[in-house]
């Protein structure tokens, strides 16, 4: 299992841009996209497993927005506590998606590798993206554990 936390304001993955040169259309991320994607892989780099992993992966994802300026003590505790949770825009799926596109040749070979994803929204003091592999091997090996 391999865990580790990406300290900062999450960014999700933008829409990817277009433009043409000499006849010719280039796909390429939004900047913003681009260095967290270049920052998620730096730290994850210092996680990384001496080979990359093979098979079928489980990958946890929680995302931890900033509490927002306008939040009462109130509201700030229940967000603290888990009680309120960002249901704003951007979707809990375009944050993953950096992500995983960063994890790509760093802890994995591909990310359709991933088969089982869990991914959630939280609001924090301290902004971050905390992330979570486990080979599935692994993961079924647990549970036949605990059912018998």
């Amino acid at each position: 299992m391999i865990n580790f936390t990406i300290y900062g304001t999450p960014v999700a993955q933008g829409r990817p841009r277009a433009s043409t040169r000499g006849g010719f259309v280039k796909m390429y991320d939004p900047a913003k996209s681009r260095d967290f994607k270049k920052y998620v892989k730096l730290v994850a780099s210092e996680h990384r497993p001496e080979s990359l992993l093979e098979g079928p992966l489980a990958l946890e994802v929680r995302i931890f927005k900033p509490s927002l300026k306008s939040f009462s003590k109130k509201k700030k505790a229940e967000a603290e506590q888990g009680t309120l949770r960002p249901v704003t825009k951007p979707d809990v799926d375009n944050y993953v998606k950096g992500v995983k596109d960063a994890l790509n040749q760093v802890i994995w070979k591909d990310d359709s590798q991933v088969v089982d994803l869990h991914i959630s929204k939280w609001y924090s003091e301290t902004p971050r993206v905390e992330v979570t592999v486990k080979p599935l091997e692994i993961q079924q090996k647990q549970m036949s554990l605990l059912s018998n």
